[in-house]
């Protein structure tokens, strides 16, 4: 019979264990971030303020700390009620065009870090002159803070259905919030109204002046409006709660569920409609819970469009990055073929085009009829989706006639050129027959086309048969023919010039795109190779900035912090350089500045080093050409290059802690060898002197004779505590830590330590609490005992004469805690406590009292050996300071 724990469904019910490391780091990271709470509706008007003000209500009764950052309460009677009793913060004057306008302060905010803080209208822009210009970027530093932050959200604010909220209101929002800051809140609670209770909200006035309530019932506030909106809101609500269910069910999920996920390519073209293909094509991987990327295909046949469809094609790309989305433009010289080696690479399971209405179809490349049918012949098993795409109500769709305007330059030299070609054959006709000039012409047609692209070689193939038709051809000066014969040569010859030319432009647009690789690739090759022959800082700083600013064509610097942790210029930088931008950079891991969401109107972008361990500075480049980064493989080439300049100052920096750390061994080891050998010379002549005088004290006459035996026997006892400190030490760094454990009662441990130290604490009067009840303690006696000797000694040794030492013991936590506590002047204000532990360290350099600094290193480390732990503090009240040994307490032993 199979064992039950073998058995197929038993292994499926087992959890993987990688998954379960996964999720408990994920549950980690989300318990230090704050939590974000959306009050989601369907429009203005239906409660989502009201019922967040209420929520604030119970919870600063019930003992939250509730700060209000931004409501808008719209001179809403109800609303502004919900406010009484909660806090506000003050909102911040920006000047902007000469008037001041309060915005939300977030600085403010992060100092005061607040429980839960109300921050309204979360798609709302933010004043000129803020941090960040959307809201929702401000919702997100306070999160990564750890503050709780509540926030209101309407469905048509939502990005994903931007176009489909427009299409059905006739109205196009502009402020839009990412789709992942909605699917990643912790909570959404949904704020819902009857569309017909909302009408009478609004006729009464509630949501708008009566004026203005008016204008919005025959526009936006249409019945069939806000019902369409409301399924909106209510679907999406549905779409994040099935997400919810099916997270669940995979936490909990059998471990032989197939992980295969769908994968979306979507391919885009620069022109109108492809906002909309990206937007809808978000929205379906978000329900298929599938992976998508948005490419566009740098053909050929697209080198010379204009600036503005090449502007949309940046645009759209960076349109699905916010979505989501991986962005890539790939080189070829057929698109259908470029898709599919494309998505071959990339596993992608279905392929998603744009479908458009026939009239436009001819001046579509995506659509065109023809290429689903190349991309199922070249690729049978590959899906492909056709999606309608609605043409956008607000801008009329840009001629395609008028798209990319003509080279003109490229056709003129063409036409030089034939013409050149045409006075050559003149000359050359005297010498060869007419069928060898044909091959003059063939040769202005390829280089024309090698020269200036596709358009002018088919230009100047047309004009060359032209030309040899009037020129050479009888009757010459006309473009009549005797001779049929000749209209084959001249099919011919205009067909072998198309395919020639074609052919070179082809190539030329390959050779292109092989150089822009070749730069980048060797580039990053130059790079890894400079940065790896660097040895110091330095030159990693010169390397990388040498190399980055020709890459980019762009003023370069850099951010390092220092000792302290501020970051400072390096040495070289010669970008204008806001060291404000560059922290919040490096502290976020965020890029920052001019071309990015946040401190957008800063001259310079700022990049931040990300190394495995931690961010070890800010690049910073001031590019000559703004738009460079918006191409998706210069943004990558970037982040290549920032990472590995962060991995070679990563190496730089351990590499020099490593030589500090070797050269820091080398000289303990040496020290300690050298202690242990003049402790041992040592031992011998203070156990002589130590005996004679503890021998003739007890004989020599009261008077100076006396005094002076004693004197040397109380010396002799310091000096050979010293001795045995050194000894301990060297032992303890060179062997470790070997106890001999038994069960100790604390009283005992206490008085034999106090007898040690009976002459040397003559002159404090020793104060002792230990209850009858302490538990005993499985410790080593001996070296538990040398730590409070030392204690001890120290507080005789750095208080005055005639002060109090008190001995304490108690049990907190299963932990017995010892306390020495002195009068005296307390500790040193120029070390920080856990600096007096280190050894060799004083309090004062420069002390008339004996000792070298051993004896807290020394106690500490034996501490920590049996698993306890040793603190300095001043005393409250004071004056003075307490030394606190903790010790483990375990089950006591059964007592005859």
């Amino acid at each position: 019979m199979p064992n039950p724990s073998n058995t197929p469904s038993a292994a499926a019910a087992r959890p993987d264990p990688d998954a379960l490391v996964a999720q408990l780091k994920a549950d980690q990271q989300q318990a230090a971030r704050g939590k974000l709470r959306i009050y989601f509706g369907s429009n203005a008007g239906v409660g989502k303020t009201y019922a967040m003000l209420a929520a604030a209500q119970r919870e600063r009764q019930a003992g939250r700390q509730v700060l209000v950052g931004l409501v808008e309460t719209h001179d809403r009677a109800e609303t502004v009620q919900q406010l009484h009793g909660l806090e506000l913060l003050p909102r911040r004057m920006l000047a902007h065009q000469g008037r001041q306008r309060e915005a939300f302060d977030l600085d403010a905010a992060l100092a005061r870090h607040p429980q839960v803080l109300l921050l309204d209208e979360l798609a709302h822009s933010n004043a000129p002159g803020s941090r960040h210009p959307k809201r929702w970027q401000d919702v997100q530093e306070l999160l990564d803070a750890g503050i709780d932050v509540w926030t209101t959200l309407n469905v048509q604010h939502l990005e994903s259905l931007n176009d489909v909220v427009g299409g059905i209101v006739g109205i196009q929002v502009h402020e839009t919030v990412p789709d992942h800051i909605f699917d990643d809140a912790s909570e959404v609670i949904v704020v819902d109204l009857p569309p017909e209770e909302l009408l009478k909200r609004l006729k009464a006035g509630k949501i708008y002046p009566l004026e203005q309530a008016e204008r919005a019932s025959h526009h936006f506030f249409r019945l069939g409006n806000l019902l369409a909106l409301r399924e909106l809101a209510l679907r999406r609500t549905a779409d994040r709660v099935d997400e919810d269910m099916r997270d669940y069910r995979r936490e909990r999920a059998i471990g032989d569920v197939w992980p295969t996920r769908e994968r979306l390519l979507v391919a885009v073209s620069g022109q109108a409609g492809d906002d909309a293909l990206v937007r809808q094509v978000a929205r379906l991987a978000r329900r298929l819970e599938a992976d998508w990327m948005v490419v566009y295909v740098d053909a050929p046949a697209r080198q010379h469009r204009s600036a503005q469809s090449q502007q949309a094609v940046l645009k759209t790309l960076a349109l699905a990055a916010r979505l989501g989305a991986d962005t890539a433009t790939i080189p070829g010289a057929q698109v259908a073929a470029a898709l599919v080696d494309f998505a071959r690479e990339r596993n992608a399971s279905h392929l998603v085009l744009a479908r458009v209405p026939p009239a436009a179809r001819r001046w579509w490349p995506w659509a065109s009829s023809r290429l689903p049918e190349q991309i199922a012949r070249l690729d049978p098993g590959l899906d492909v989706l056709l999606l309608s795409v609605p043409r956008p109500r607000n801008r009329p769709e840009p001629a395609p006639a008028r798209e990319a305007p003509w080279p003109w330059r490229g056709y003129l030299g063409a036409s030089l050129a034939c013409g050149a070609a045409a006075l050559l054959a003149q000359a050359l006709l005297q010498v060869f027959d007419p069928a060898n000039v044909v091959m003059l012409f063939l040769l202005v047609v390829v280089l024309s086309a090698l020269r200036w692209g596709r358009g002018p070689g088919a230009w100047a193939a047309l004009l060359s048969v032209l030309l040899f038709d009037f020129c050479f051809v009888p009757p010459r000066n006309s473009f009549g023919v005797n001779d049929t014969q000749y209209i084959f040569t001249f099919c011919l010859m205009l067909g072998v010039a198309l395919v020639c030319g074609q052919l070179m432009a082809r190539l030329r647009h390959e050779a292109r795109v092989a150089a822009e690789r070749e730069r980048r690739a060797g580039a990053l090759a130059r790079l890894a190779r400079d940065l790896s022959g660097a040895l110091t800082q330095a030159q990693v700083v010169q390397t990388a900035l040498t190399t980055v600013s020709g890459v980019f064509d762009a003023r370069t610097g850099l951010l390092l912090p220092d000792a302290q942790e501020q970051l400072q210029v390096a040495p070289g930088s010669e970008a204008a350089i806001d060291s404000s931008v560059g922290r919040w950079s490096m502290e976020h891991s965020q890029m920052a500045g001019r071309g990015t969401d946040t401190l957008a109107a800063s001259d310079a972008l700022y990049v931040p080093l990300m190394a495995p361990v931690r961010a070890r500075g800010v690049l910073v480049l001031q590019l000559r050409t703004p738009d460079r980064l918006k191409v998706p493989e210069e943004r990558h080439l970037l982040d290549a290059c920032a990472s590995q300049i962060a991995l070679a100052l990563e190496r730089v920096h351990f590499v020099e802690v490593a030589q500090q750390t070797q050269v820091a061994m080398e000289g303990e080891r040496m020290r300690n060898t050298l202690l242990s050998s003049v402790s041992h010379d040592l031992r011998t002549p203070l156990t002589s002197i130590l005996g004679a005088a503890q021998a003739g004290l007890p004989h020599a006459p009261p008077g100076p004779a006396q005094d002076m035996l004693a004197q040397i026997r109380n010396q002799a006892q310091a000096l050979q505590q010293l001795v045995d400190n050194l000894l301990a030490m060297a032992r303890l760094q060179q062997d470790g830590v070997h106890l001999q454990r038994a069960w100790i009662p604390v009283d005992e441990l206490v008085g034999s330590a106090l007898r040690q130290l009976g002459g040397r604490l003559a002159e404090h009067p020793v104060q002792l609490q230990l209850p009858a009840d302490l538990p005993l303690l499985w410790i080593d006696a001996a070296m538990i005992e040398r730590v409070l000797v030392n204690l001890l000694d120290n507080a005789s040794k750095y208080t005055p004469v005639g002060t109090a030492v008190r001995v304490t013991a108690q049990v907190e936590r299963e932990q017995l805690l010892l306390r020495v506590q002195d009068s005296g002047p307390g500790l040193p204000a120029h070390l920080a406590p856990e600096q007096l532990f280190a050894p060799f360290s004083r309090g004062h350099a420069e002390s008339s009292i004996s000792g070298i600094g051993l004896g807290l290193a020394l106690a500490q480390r034996i501490v920590q050996a049996h698993g306890g732990s040793l603190h300095a503090a001043a005393a409250e009240p004071g004056p003075g300071a307490v030394f606190s040994l903790a010790l483990p307490v375990l089950p006591q032993p059964a007592l005859d």
